[in-house]
């Protein structure tokens, strides 16, 4: 049961962690294209998707913690210190997605429907502000990949683990 839960755990990782980190590194100068290119649709189109496989690759990321859990339980290793490591990273790294770089791909992505506001109109995000936020967005973005990196390098090298490796 244990080979089940550690396969249906790194495949989770692998299949949907995997798409979050590629799109949302990509969301930045997909935005700051389409911002440049104010009369091509298909780079705004690009950025809508980019956002769209973000949230719904952060929704089926949940399975991995889960089926995670699961493998440390039955391998008896919940209590071990590269472990607990490993869930704080990833809860650190949960929590940037949702709170800092889902909500700034929005209001990004939200300049492209306001577009025709003037400075400082019109309650949206203006394009001016979109554009200095992709910055921001990108600082973000890379340490979310990097918590992401640290996770994988634990749930590898497992410090302190009898296998060896």
């Amino acid at each position: 049961m244990t080979k089940f839960l550690l396969a249906v755990h790194v495949l989770a990782a692998i299949v949907a962690i995997g798409p979050v980190t590629v799109a949302a590194s990509m969301f930045p100068p997909a935005a700051r294209r389409a911002l440049a290119s104010p009369d091509d649709p298909g780079a705004v189109e690009t950025v809508r998707l980019l956002l769209r496989i973000c949230r719904v690759y952060a929704a089926v990321g949940v399975v991995v913690p889960v089926f995670g859990f699961a493998t440390a339980r039955n391998m008896g290793v919940l209590g071990d210190t590269w472990l607990i490591v490993s869930i704080a990273l990833t809860a650190l790294a949960a929590l940037v997605l949702v709170a800092l770089v889902l909500p700034r791909q929005a209001a990004i992505a939200e300049a492209f429907e306001t577009r025709a506001a003037p400075e400082g109109g019109s309650g949206g995000v203006t394009v001016t502000a979109a554009a200095r936020a992709t910055v921001r967005l990108a600082m973000v973005t890379g340490l979310f990949n990097l918590l992401w990196a640290a996770v994988t390098v634990l749930m590898i090298v497992r410090p302190g683990s009898t296998t060896g490796a």
